[in-house]
C-alpha cells in the first residue's frame, strides 16, 4: 500500500496541491519492477477474459500505469480547492483493505500503484478513475463527451463495497441499456 497515503490525517483537511505533493513522493518510490509486477497481476487477473478484450485490457492498464505515474511526477499545475476529507479517508481505507487482502507481491504492487494513480485521478485531477476507452463487459467503453465522463457500468457498481465508482466523477452512460 502507498505508505505516505496511509499516514495522511484526513481529519485535518488538505488542499489538492498538498495531496499532489504526497502523491509525487509516492510516485517517485514506484520503480519499473513494481510496474512490471503490477502488469503480471493484470495479466493473471485477465486470463479468463476473451482474447481480444484481455489483450486490450492488459495493454490499456499497463500503459495507463506508466503514463499516470509519469504524469504525477511531472505535474507542475496548481490546483484550487480542498479535498473532501471524509471521501478521501473512505477511499484510502478501501484501497488499504484491498492491498492487505492481496495474495502475492504482484497484486500488492498493483494495489499500491492503483491507489496512487486513482487518488491522483479522482481527488486532484477530478477525472474518471478508469482511462477513457476502457472496455467493460458487453463491449461498452468509458467515453468522454462534452467534458463529461460517461461510464457504462457506474450505476451497477456504485454500491459494490470494494468498487471505487462512488468516488469517480463519471456518470452513468444512459445510452447503455441497464
Amino acid at each position: 500500500m502507498a505508505t505516505q497515503l496511509i499516514k495522511l490525517d484526513c481529519d485535518e483537511g488538505m488542499s489538492k496541491n498538498d495531496l499532489l505533493k504526497v502523491l509525487k513522493n509516492e510516485a517517485r518510490s514506484i520503480h519499473i519492477q513494481d510496474i512490471m509486477k503490477a502488469s503480471n497481476f493484470i495479466r493473471d487477473d485477465a486470463k479468463f477474459m476473451p482474447r481480444k478484450e484481455r489483450d486490450d485490457y492488459i495493454t490499456r492498464f499497463t500503459k495507463a500505469f506508466f503514463a499516470r505515474i509519469k504524469d504525477i511526477k511531472d505535474d507542475l499545475d496548481e490546483y484550487s480547492g480542498e479535498v473532501d476529507p471524509g471521501n478521501l479517508s473512505e477511499f484510502l481505507e478501501i484501497q488499504n483493505q484491498l492491498a492487505q487482502n492481496a495474495h502475492n507481491e504482484d497484486e500488492r504492487c498493483f494495489h499500491h500503484i492503483a491507489c496512487v494513480v486513482a487518488t491522483y485521478t479522482a481527488f486532484v485531477r477530478e477525472e474518471s478513475i478508469h482511462p477513457v476507452g476502457t472496455r467493460f463487459p458487453g463491449g461498452f467503453t468509458l467515453r468522454l463527451v462534452d467534458g463529461v465522463y460517461l461510464c457504462p457500468v457506474k450505476d451497477k457498481q456504485k454500491d459494490t463495497p470494494s468498487a471505487l465508482c462512488r468516488f469517480c466523477v463519471s456518470v452513468q452512460d444512459d445510452s447503455v441499456n441497464h
